[in-house]
């Protein structure tokens, strides 16, 4: 039987298909120290002057600890029916190991049982960045012993929710949480030192195998790790800007998946790193390549990548293209970029299922007028051309089987305060007043056709191109 394209998009997404959102515990719950809860390092990140834009902190932020009952009615509004969410370690366990700390593991678990009541599967991320401060103190990342203690944090929350909760997520960028807290000091904990860099990827890779362990022993359900991922295009066809590309990918986008399926670093972060790369023990592979369950994605934007002598330490820079459209944390929207690392990171490393965890876009939004809908076309056509990225990726023979759209709220973007709105749903920080956007309608709307309003919203704008489009000249 012969398909129309039409049908065969329409069949894209499966019945199962999770359409979601994602937040964060530090950027969306507030009340940091409530119910007996320890301090994060955000917390002392916030507090430090000139660290965060505007002074900002996220000890109100969304105020989802007290407001998460009128959140998941939100989500169970739209259509939703998958909420990635990470739970605070210091919530739970106030000194990030040692005692364990009932009401704030009753919290997620009154968020888990409201989600499920609402038809809306949790996907649990273990680690979004916020470690408690008690175990920065004792070195952070930067000690061996935090693979164990992130075992039994985690064992912690496995046995009290996995009866409930199918798919877990041990880290949230990984990548992120060394290149920006231990190498650049752009975020928590702010150190900069290219030797303490590599130490804290090798230990949160050993942390995550050693959960993946841990949950073998506990869980029956999913688990897998989430990276952020940013494919690179060389700028030219030199042999400079092709090998600083070369570092540039390998050392976002192979540096954490590459030990975790294959068990090896890739080879080209030795000479990033030079002498402050060191040489680990043949065990720890085999710790960190533990059998995972599915990779998760962040998407959201692309490199084309340039030699720059002067960039440290990759000697590679972006170049910023003509024409494009950029959001407002300059980041360019190239959705074709979404297809390519999907297809790239299943064909690389054997096809597991796959997430998109992360997807979105910060974009200047209107002020909220009363009664009017607040219209925020950039988002929308982001998320539109990115969900048809995904549909690309899936006929390419990618796994996708959910996407969590960043943000649900607009919330506390880290150094960036509350300066970008990357949400759906507009909050107004004074008063806490949630107003869905344009895009929550046109992403409930895909969600309710699981899809094929993408289909029609296509033929719709191939229509009004055709009827404003001048009739044909007659030749003579």
């Amino acid at each position: 039987m012969t398909m129309t394209a039409t049908t065969a998009r329409t069949t894209d997404f499966p019945a199962q298909f999770l359409w979601g959102s994602a937040t964060s515990a530090y950027q969306v719950e507030g009340s940091p120290l409530a119910d007996g809860a320890g301090p994060s390092i955000w917390q002392r990140f916030t507090r430090t002057p000139g660290l965060v834009r505007d002074g900002d902190n996220g000890d109100v932020a969304c105020d989802q600890y007290r407001r998460y009952p009128d959140d998941v009615a939100l989500m169970k509004a739209l259509g939703l029916n998958a909420y990635r969410f990470s739970v605070a370690w210091s919530r739970v366990m106030p000194q990030g190991r040692g005692s364990v700390n009932a009401q704030g593991l009753a919290h997620y678990d009154r968020l888990v049982d409201t989600l499920l009541a609402h038809g809306i599967a949790p996907a649990v991320t273990l680690f979004h960045w916020d470690l408690p401060a008690a175990l920065d103190d004792r070195g952070g990342w930067l000690n061996p012993d935090i693979a164990g203690w992130f075992a039994d944090y985690a064992t912690i929350l496995f046995r009290k929710l996995d009866d409930r909760v199918r798919l877990w997520a041990t880290l949230n960028e990984p990548w992120v949480v060394t290149d920006g807290g231990y190498l650049h000091g752009a975020l928590a904990p702010g150190h900069r030192n290219r030797f303490e860099a590599p130490i804290a990827t090798h230990n949160l890779l050993r942390a995550h195998g050693s959960a993946v362990q841990a949950y073998r022993a506990t869980g029956r359900h999913a688990i897998g790790i989430v990276v952020n991922l940013e494919p690179k295009y060389a700028a030219s066809e030199s042999a400079e800007d092709r090998a600083a590309t070369a570092r540039a990918h390998a050392y976002m986008n192979r540096q954490y998946l590459d030990p975790v399926f294959f068990g090896r670093y890739p080879r080209l972060l030795e000479e990033i790193f030079g002498e402050a790369w060191p040489r680990w023990p043949a065990d720890d592979f085999a710790l960190i390549r533990q059998p995972i369950d599915f990779v998760g994605v962040n998407y959201y934007t692309r490199s084309v990548t340039r030699f720059d002598p002067q960039s440290w330490p990759l000697q590679a820079a972006p170049v910023r293209q003509p024409r494009a459209t950029y959001t407002e944390t300059t980041w360019e929207v190239f959705p074709q970029g979404l297809t390519d690392t999907l297809v790239w990171v299943s064909r690389r490393y054997g096809n597991p299922p796959l997430y998109v965890t992360e997807n979105g876009a910060a974009f200047f939004d209107p002020p909220v007028v009363e009664g009017e809908r607040l219209a925020d076309p950039l988002r929308v056509d982001y998320l539109r051309k990115h969900l048809k990225a995904v549909r690309n990726a899936r006929a390419a023979g990618a796994d996708v089987r959910g996407y969590f759209a960043w943000s649900l709220l607009d919330n506390f973007e880290w150094s960036l305060g509350y300066s970008k709105r990357f949400g759906i749903v507009h909050v107004d920080f004074d008063t806490q007043k949630r107003t869905p956007k344009d895009s929550a309608r046109f992403y409930a709307n895909v969600v309710a056709t699981n899809g094929r309003a993408l289909d029609e919203d296509e033929a719709r704008a191939a229509a009004a191109a055709e009827s404003t489009a001048s009739p044909p000249q007659r030749l003579p």
